[in-house]
């Protein structure tokens, strides 16, 4: 190796270490986390990819934790069902005694999930959920997911910007939580934005027929369609969009459900120029991005996503919680120490907590290209 390459290399150790370790001096003993992904079902495109992404967070800090605490996760599938997320949520604060949560993907699961957590005084880190009224839940819920609220207008304000569009369709779906609240951000936004919206179509969660809507919304010939879907419904929409023959100058501009790699392994071609708010990019020259890439892809020969970038932040965030309240079990310690967070060092930049617990650090915008998420830069 190259000394110019061992330098850089032991600098992003050194890094992570410092990141990781701060504080004071660390006690022994196991950090118990549960993680509830959806690791089968609806939302499994996305509940994979976190696994994968807190796995390798947990062998990166087991590794460099010595003597001191070591993470002990009990891993959970809520099978993108809100109740199997209610049965494992009790099993792992009764049974098994975590001192912390991480999940679960669907803010649809959150909202009747979390105050089970936020009653029993279980800190609980989200990764995904990105609807509100999320850590309004309770003092004990936090996320490091950017909300809808916070990444939408920055998309559509770049977007309009670049593209000059001043008449839209909007399709969200009205079942969901997440897809509604997107909507909601979107409408509101639009309207200050002062683009037109010449029509509102709506679907529900399995559908697989959109032509119907996406026929009418073609007639009125909008400069762009702007949607709120999770990824499994967002790529049926686009690929039946240009079947339809809605063509590529009239863009797609998607939320955060639409950050997946399953959007262009099931749309194919149809993605390209698709637009999507995101809050994490993986060509960002973030030492410990490209750190975090280069791991990810070597150990799952393939590229992270945001969904595995944000679950590896979220293992990393409340280590960081639990050493700095020197405590691998103290449920209250830790989540008053993980309030404390601010400008620590992650493959997303500098990383805090608001107030109100939710995450703070700045969105980006995307464009498919490729087929691969490209920062949007026409």
């Amino acid at each position: 190796m190259k000394r110019a390459s061992c330098l850089v290399l032991w600098s992003v150790v050194a890094l992570l270490a410092l990141a990781l370790t701060a504080g004071p001096a660390l006690c022994a003993g196991k950090l118990k986390i549960g993680i509830v992904f959806s690791m089968t079902g609806g939302a499994a495109a996305y509940g994979v990819s976190q696994k994968e992404g807190a796995q390798l967070a947990i062998e990166q800090v087991n590794a460099a934790a010595g003597s001191g605490i070591q993470i002990d996760a009990v891993f959970e599938d809520d099978a993108s069902v809100p109740q199997q997320g209610i049965n494992v949520y009790n099993k792992l604060i009764n049974g098994d005694k975590v001192a912390v949560i991480i999940g679960p993907t669907l803010s649809n699961t959150a909202k009747i999930t979390d105050p089970i957590a936020q009653q029993a005084g279980v800190p609980v880190l989200a990764v995904s959920n990105t609807a509100g009224g999320i850590t309004e839940i309770g003092d004990f819920i936090f996320r490091d997911s950017l909300t809808e609220a916070v990444v939408i207008p920055n998309t559509i304000k770049t977007a309009k910007e670049k593209l000059r569009f001043k008449k839209v369709a909007v399709f969200y779906g009205n079942d969901d939580a997440f897809t509604k609240s997107g909507y909601d951000v979107f409408k509101k936004v639009l309207q200050e934005e002062g683009v037109q919206i010449l029509s509102e179509q709506t679907f529900a969660k399995g559908d697989r027929d959109f032509s119907p809507q996406l026929t009418q919304i073609k007639a009125q010939n909008p400069d762009a369609i702007i949607c709120s879907a999770l990824v499994e419904e967002a790529s049926g929409i686009v690929s039946q969009a240009r079947q339809l023959g809605i063509a590529k100058s009239i863009p797609i501009i998607g939320g955060n459900g639409f950050n997946s790699p399953a959007l262009m392994k099931n749309a194919g071609e149809a993605a390209e120029g698709v637009i999507v708010g995101a809050a994490w990019n993986a060509a960002a020259t973030n030492p410990l991005n490209l750190k975090f890439v280069d791991d990810y892809t070597k150990k799952y020969n393939r590229a992270p996503d945001q969904f595995a970038a944000q679950a590896f932040t979220g293992v990393q965030i409340v280590y960081k919680a639990a050493t700095t309240a020197n405590s691998a079990d103290n449920r209250k310690a830790i989540r008053d120490a993980m309030a404390k967070i601010k400008d620590m060092d992650t493959l997303l930049g500098k990383f805090s907590f608001t107030e109100g617990r939710d995450a703070n650090h700045s969105p980006v915008v995307q464009e498919v290209k490729g087929g691969k998420f490209a920062v949007f830069a026409r």
